[in-house]
């Protein structure tokens, strides 16, 4: 199933990687056990009604879910996600009965409800669906994020397939917003109160969900998400098919948006042309499928070489040159249009 931005919700494993220490990491922990539907459930011989998003027991199988030993701890984490808002939780002292809810679950995914059969999940089986603002209120509160919190804050912000992005079309990618295609070390370590290096140390570590890929100049980075529940097979995007698209972006139209940082400018233009590349791209597949039926090869008769990046009265150079990107960036403007380094000399 796609995962557009214009939807509330994403997808995350019960089986989700180790996304390190932190808060949300407990409660991820404490979501992938509740009931997925309305039902009885069974503790220590006790039945227990529960409702989608709720857990009943007792103290131990808490410690069990949390992966602690002490009590105590465990009531500080239960105290600390109720008094942010992400659960709701009650302690029957006289029979020690714990319940927790979920205050964002996401009840449409839930499925529908049935008095019958098991409510919880099977450990480490199916997905749950996370509001894509559950870490905002992190964010609004100033608070430094734990590596857990920065983790799912990535995840939270997945979108496949997006036509806003043209390059959620090559793999499930990480977007802050209508103009957060496109990010930066400084940005994301504003938002979870880090400093740079200790971002790209957190890319490092996790690198095997969060692939991060550069592109020249002071554009920024793009953030895919390798373990994206898409239900295809999809690899990771090579760098000459991001360079192919971000070409095909630079050179779609004229730009006019007025900002000192490449960074924005770039993300506008992603954000406006992204549209415009995809349908292209996909009538070039049409094409390409049409034509493959018959073998057709016509003889190569004449050879072009690329003799440099100095460009002297080509008649390619009143448009941005395709070639631009293949060497070291330079960006200039010509009869009011985007270009660079020229290769049709």
């Amino acid at each position: 199933m796609k995962c557009l931005r214009k939807y509330e919700w994403v997808k995350l494993p019960r089986n989700y990687p180790n996304m390190g220490k932190g808060l949300m990491s407990y409660w991820a922990k404490l979501a992938a056990r509740a009931a997925f539907r309305k039902g009885n459930s069974k503790y220590c011989g006790h039945v227990n009604a529960v409702s989608p998003g709720m857990w009943a027991g007792g103290i131990v199988g808490l410690k069990s879910i949390l992966g602690i030993k002490s009590r105590d701890v465990a009531m500080q984490i239960l105290d600390q996600l109720s008094s942010l808002g992400y659960i709701t939780y009650s302690l029957d002292s006289a029979t020690k009965k714990l319940t927790y809810q979920i205050t964002d679950w996401v009840v449409k995914c839930s499925g529908a409800e049935c008095m019958e059969g098991i409510v919880y999940a099977t450990e480490g089986y199916g997905f749950l669906c996370l509001p894509r603002n559950i870490t905002e209120r992190l964010c609004g509160m100033g608070r430094t994020f734990d590596e857990a919190d920065a983790w799912l804050d990535l995840w939270c912000h997945t979108a496949f397939e997006d036509r806003g992005n043209a390059f959620s079309f090559l793999s499930p990618i990480v977007q802050y917003g209508k103009y957060g295609a496109v990010l930066t070390l400084e940005t994301l370590g504003q938002r979870w109160g880090w400093e740079k290096t200790k971002v790209w140390r957190f890319f490092q570590k996790h690198g095997d969900v969060f692939s991060l890929h550069r592109l020249p100049s002071s554009y920024g980075c793009l953030i895919f998400n390798t373990q994206y529940p898409t239900g295809l097979d999809i690899q990771l995007p090579t760098q000459d098919q991001i360079m192919s698209i971000l070409t095909e972006i630079l050179i779609s139209g004229d730009y006019k948006y007025k900002e000192n940082s490449e960074n924005a400018k770039l993300n506008h233009m992603v954000a406006w042309h992204s549209a415009k590349v995809i349908v292209a791209r996909q009538g070039q597949s049409a094409q390409l499928e049409t034509e493959s039926r018959v073998a057709l090869f016509s003889p190569i008769t004449r050879a072009y070489i690329s003799h440099g990046w100095n460009c002297k009265n080509c008649r390619y150079c009143q448009y941005a040159c395709p070639g631009a990107l293949i060497g070291p960036p330079f960006f200039g403007k010509v009869r009011g249009r985007i270009r660079g380094p020229c290769i049709h000399n």
